[in-house]
């Protein structure tokens, strides 16, 4: 997302969408960018708030989808990239994800402007 713009866009969003396994999902370092926490943090809070995420609103990706992944968007970090397989939310699971972090940006998501949000990601995914 640019930091120019506090706009979100339809195709902003759609680059951040996946289909894996079917589904269309985003993944979390992806969900962490829009709601602006890092990584470790919104997967901690998925941990810790595990019960709040039926099956089909996540999953953690297989050794070899994220090997697959990694190789179709062909980014690589430091030290070799990520130490854990990504985790996948879908739609739902996406807005669930806002729901239990505290930063401003998922703040807002949830609040009023909440359906503007559900609406493009129901469009994106």
């Amino acid at each position: 997302m640019p930091k120019s713009s506090n706009k979100l866009t339809t195709d902003q969003l759609g680059r951040f969408i996946y289909e894996i396994r079917g589904e269309r999902v985003m993944l979390d370092s992806d969900l962490a960018v829009l709601y602006g926490v890092p990584t470790k943090r919104l997967n901690e809070q998925y941990r810790r708030n595990r019960k709040r995420f039926p099956e089909d609103f996540a999953f953690q990706l297989t050794a070899e989808e994220a090997r697959s992944l990694r190789s179709q968007i062909a980014t690589s970090r430091l030290h070799g990239g990520r130490r854990y397989r990504p985790y996948a939310f879908t739609e739902h699971g996406a807005l669930q994800v806002a729901n239990i972090l505290n930063s401003a940006n998922a703040v807002r998501m949830t609040s009023g402007r909440s359906s503007e949000f559900r609406g493009l990601i129901e469009k994106a995914l």
